[in-house]
């Protein structure tokens, strides 16, 4: 059931997400406002349309958001995989999304810390830099 709702939503997602169903959207709304004088533009004519966007929304927040999970527990894993892989990056990133917001916040600051403390002594970092290159 799980693997059948994953795949379902995913095509959905991807269609929703299509140029041609913006244009039966659009199409359908442009219908929906064609037909009110022939209705009366009555309650009814209005209750159709509020009632089919309503469902739809509400049945795509599900679709959409399962896929985005997926698509970020993916995004996160490759970017633990690049930490792990890369010499000089903290390991202590890596699940970074399962801390607290507290440890999350300290975080930010220590890499602002370290962004004004480069801003400031840019200069001299690039000067060392270019002095121990080889030639």
């Amino acid at each position: 059931m799980t693997d059948f709702f994953r795949k379902f939503a995913k095509r959905v997602s991807e269609l929703a997400g299509s140029v041609w169903m913006f244009f039966l959207a659009a199409f359908s709304v442009l219908l929906w406002g064609f037909l009110g004088p022939f209705y009366g533009f009555s309650d009814t004519w209005q209750l159709v349309i509020n009632t089919a966007t309503t469902i739809m929304t509400f049945l795509m927040v599900f679709l959409i958001q399962n896929t985005q999970n997926r698509d970020a527990k993916a995004i996160h894993i490759k970017l633990d995989e690049l930490i792990r892989a890369t010499g000089k990056a903290r390991n202590r990133l890596v699940d970074i999304e399962d801390s607290t917001d507290e440890e999350l916040e300290q975080l930010h600051q220590d890499f602002v810390a370290l962004h004004e403390y480069f801003g400031r002594h840019r200069e001299s970092i690039e000067h060392e830099r270019r002095r121990r290159k080889p030639k």
